[in-house]
């Protein structure tokens, strides 16, 4: 009896001992594991301040009446003073494009109840400059009270209280090597001051992410400047 008492206190002993070997292995291996696939993830940024290279200009004014054969006069003797307007200042025909007014018969819009409109129709009109030449747009923009002296009131977007003009910058892809370039450098720097704190030496890089580029207005005053931005992130491996 005591021999098989003592054969199996033995036998457990030896699981014991094997079981401690064993997470002791498995412990040292997980380590090992890790310091092979030690990294540092570091990110960078770049910025760059341009200036817009296309502008949009809607220059939108109504027209009421009740004769329609009228009011398409007024509108057609509007539109070509608005054009005449932008060409004299130096815009070209292929710069400004016309739409067909949109009419409103607020008379058929009021049927349903007992309001009388004044002027049965209502004409929205637009006239759209499209150029490159951004600092031409601004001079003009800044003349558009001739217009009024003309008769022709400029009117603003009703949904927006913002610039009538729109500022573009369409050069992108002109800039974006140099820009991702600067950023992957900035983001080296940030992984090789913490190589040297660590007492490591920076590797090879494991993987890289580019990130989005994005592109808004400097301020809200100046919407011809624009910020572009990007962030990369890019993983380094660690080396003793």
């Amino acid at each position: 009896m005591k021999d098989d008492k003592f054969k199996y206190i033995g036998e457990a002993l030896i699981l014991a001992i094997g079981l401690f070997l064993a997470g002791g292995a498995l412990r040292s291996g997980i380590v090992k594991f890790k310091e092979m696939d030690r990294t540092v993830t570091a990110k960078g940024l770049c910025e760059k301040e341009v200036k817009a290279n296309k502008a949009t200009w809607p220059l939108k004014f109504k027209e009421l009446g009740n004769d329609p054969a009228e009011l398409y006069d007024r509108i057609e003797k509007n539109t070509q003073a608005i054009v005449a307007f932008l060409k004299e200042n130096g815009l070209s025909d292929e710069e400004i494009s016309l739409a067909p007014p949109a009419m409103v018969d607020q008379q058929a819009n009021m049927s349903y109840s007992n309001e009388e409109v004044r002027y049965r129709y209502k004409a929205n009109c637009v006239v759209t400059v499209v150029s490159k030449n951004v600092d031409l747009v601004r001079k003009i923009v800044s003349k558009q009270a001739v217009l009024m002296r003309r008769g022709i009131t400029i009117v603003s977007n009703e949904y927006d209280e913002g610039s009538l003009v729109s500022y573009e910058f369409t050069g992108l892809n002109e800039i974006k090597p140099e820009m991702i370039a600067e950023a992957t450098r900035n983001a080296r720097k940030t992984a090789e001051q913490f190589a040297t704190d660590s007492n490591s030496e920076l590797g090879k890089i494991k993987t890289a992410d580019q990130g989005q580029f994005s592109i808004d207005d400097r301020d809200s005053n100046t919407p011809w400047l624009k910020n572009i931005r990007v962030v990369t992130t890019v993983v380094y491996y660690l080396e003793d």
